[in-house]
């Protein structure tokens, strides 16, 4: 099978989470809101695969658990709590057919190195249902439904649509280097894009035309939940 590319501590797809990882535990904690969504859409499962695992956000804690993630410093990160992650990729999951009850993705397809590959396996792997949080629609296929998550104002997942009305967070380099996609931006925007946002947010600019969104509960932005069916 084509395994995604992977980097010196196994991160797999086209991010480096050896140089970012450390990020993660602090800025990108489990949303309980979107938790709960995730759990009610795994239905009755009692085993659960989650592919591309990272330390363990989502799990649902009152079900058995196999966790899957390629990279070691994001299996380091995981809590004690949980089950230690199996080195593996999505692409090539080594368990028999109809292994788990139901299976799990979170923020996590846009790192493989074949979609259609890794999806197709978990659905080999599973019985039941098969639950996807993306911020990519473009998974759609038949059998599936598909959800917009509302994201919270105090959302505590500090993906980058979670700072829709506290944009002041992300001057923090830390905050945006918890989402992968900043570590593909070059230092200068970074620095042109704090130096611009602070700017603004002193001037009165952003609150002028978007000062509404500080106040506004949710927010429904790219944040979908896929379920797809048994098969």
């Amino acid at each position: 099978m084509t395994a995604s590319p992977r980097w010196e501590d196994g991160s797999a797809g086209d991010t480096d989470y050896a140089r970012i990882g450390g990020t993660y535990t602090g800025y990108r904690q489990p949303d309980p809101r979107i938790a709960e969504r995730i759990v009610r859409a795994l239905g009755g499962a009692r085993t659960v695969l989650n592919v591309g695992a990272g330390a363990g956000s989502y799990e649902p804690v009152d079900r058995l658990v196999t966790a899957v993630e390629p990279s070691a410093s994001m299996r380091s990160a995981r809590p004690a709590s949980l089950a230690p992650a199996i080195d593996a990729v999505a692409e090539d999951l080594s368990f028999p057919d109809d292994s788990f009850d139901a299976a799990m993705t979170t923020f996590s397809v846009h790192q493989w190195g074949d979609l259609k590959l890794g999806l197709s396996e978990m659905r080999r792997v599973t019985t039941g249902p098969i639950v996807i949080l993306t911020c990519d629609p473009e998974l759609l296929a038949t059998n599936t439904t598909l959800d917009v998550v509302p994201i919270p104002l105090d959302c505590a997942d500090g993906f980058n649509e979670a700072y829709y009305g506290r944009p002041e967070a992300l001057l923090n380099p830390s905050a945006r280097l918890a989402c992968s996609a900043w570590s593909h931006v070059p230092e200068a925007v970074h620095e042109r894009f704090a130096r611009e946002l602070k700017a603004d947010l002193n001037a009165g600019v952003w609150d002028h035309h978007h000062g509404a969104l500080r106040s506004q509960a949710h927010y429904e932005g790219s944040l979908m939940l896929i379920t797809s069916t048994a098969h």
